[in-house]
């Protein structure tokens, strides 16, 4: 089958991984410039040289048994690698959170800086509209992106599933970057739940990181609702005066200071798992309907590859069968 896929984070690519391991052709669609999404990093230049940002997701974990079988393959591949000061359990991407989510989209055709504004069903397949006007046909569509945004394109569809988008409330994550001319002595690399903060960690300490000092600081979701539609340069100064307050010491004035804002960071899951329905062969995947984790959106995408028709089981060490994809589409997960 011919399947479209809306979202190339790691609910999507997942989805595409397993769906191209059973003979499927997934196509992707992004409206970001390149790979990431809530796994993005963002580079700057400063006076000391290129510094960078994982100012979405800080580390991801392993625990189901296929996950922790990708990420050891990651670690080979020299693109993951354990941060032992967040946690036993804690992995990152190197040199970025982005590192992963880029191998696994080089298997795949993705469409970066596309915006899918509609989708369409006629004579039993899928159309959807973006920048370059309608694309397809596809004999099936998958949603790998927040409940609030596949809430929208759900609605014209399949009103059971875009319910359950719409009782979705993900709560949103402002996220500050600064870089320093110096280390920030006495300072813990990484601190938890203090004060207006939930995340503040020394991104240059990360492993495979280099550059000048690089802080990301994240403020809990009740700050982050209260000052969400403030201006990026504000809220980076308040939040500069928050890691202060958090250290309990002087911070010096930083290099650079810049904000972002996550207006659908993290939801509590809705315990789906992933939405299927196969008579219209459309599909919804990601953190939203199983957890808010890396690895709970990756389990979602093979969720729902599970589900759609033909794909066969592929959850866990099972192979999967199914028809052949042209050439140049080959599986890329032992």
């Amino acid at each position: 089958m011919n399947i479209a896929i809306i979202g190339a984070g790691i609910a999507g690519l997942s989805c595409a991984d397993a769906l191209q391991d059973a003979g499927h052709c997934p196509v992707l669609f992004d409206k970001g410039r390149g790979p990431g999404g809530r796994m993005s990093t963002r580079r700057v230049q400063t006076p000391l040289g290129e510094a960078a940002f994982d100012h979405g997701a800080q580390y991801f974990t392993a625990r189901d048994p296929g996950f922790k079988r990708l990420v050891d393959s990651w670690q080979r591949s020299g693109v993951a690698a354990p941060w032992p000061q967040s946690g036993t359990d804690a992995w990152v991407g190197v040199p970025g959170m982005n590192a992963v989510t880029r191998q696994m989209a080089a298997a795949h055709d993705v469409a970066w800086g596309h915006q899918v504004t509609a989708m369409v069903r006629r004579a039993g397949s899928w159309w959807l509209t973006g920048p370059a006007g309608e694309t397809g046909p596809y004999d099936a569509a998958v949603l790998a992106i927040p409940a609030e945004q596949a809430a929208v394109l759900l609605s014209l569809h399949d009103f059971a599933m875009a319910r359950k988008a719409l009782m979705v409330r993900s709560q949103p994550c402002w996220t500050g970057m600064f870089v320093f001319d110096h280390p920030l002595a006495g300072v813990p690399p990484v601190m938890r739940n203090r004060g207006d903060i939930a995340w503040a960690a020394r991104n240059s300490a990360k492993p495979g990181r280099s550059g000048p000092e690089a802080w990301v600081v994240q403020a809990s979701a009740t700050w982050s609702a209260a000052w969400l539609e403030a201006p990026a340069d504000e809220v980076a100064g308040l939040l500069h005066r928050a890691l202060a307050q958090a250290a309990g010491c002087i911070i010096p004035e930083p290099l650079v200071a810049t904000a972002h804002r996550w207006r659908y960071a993290l939801s509590v899951g809705t315990g789906d798992g992933a939405l299927w329905n196969p008579d219209l062969g459309l599909g919804a995947c990601g953190d939203w309907l199983m957890g808010p984790r890396v690895e709970s959106a990756w389990l979602s995408g093979r969720k729902l590859a599970a589900m759609c028709k033909g794909a066969g089981p592929v959850i866990g060490s099972v192979q999967l069968t199914g028809i052949t994809c042209p050439k140049g589409h080959v599986p890329i997960l032992p």
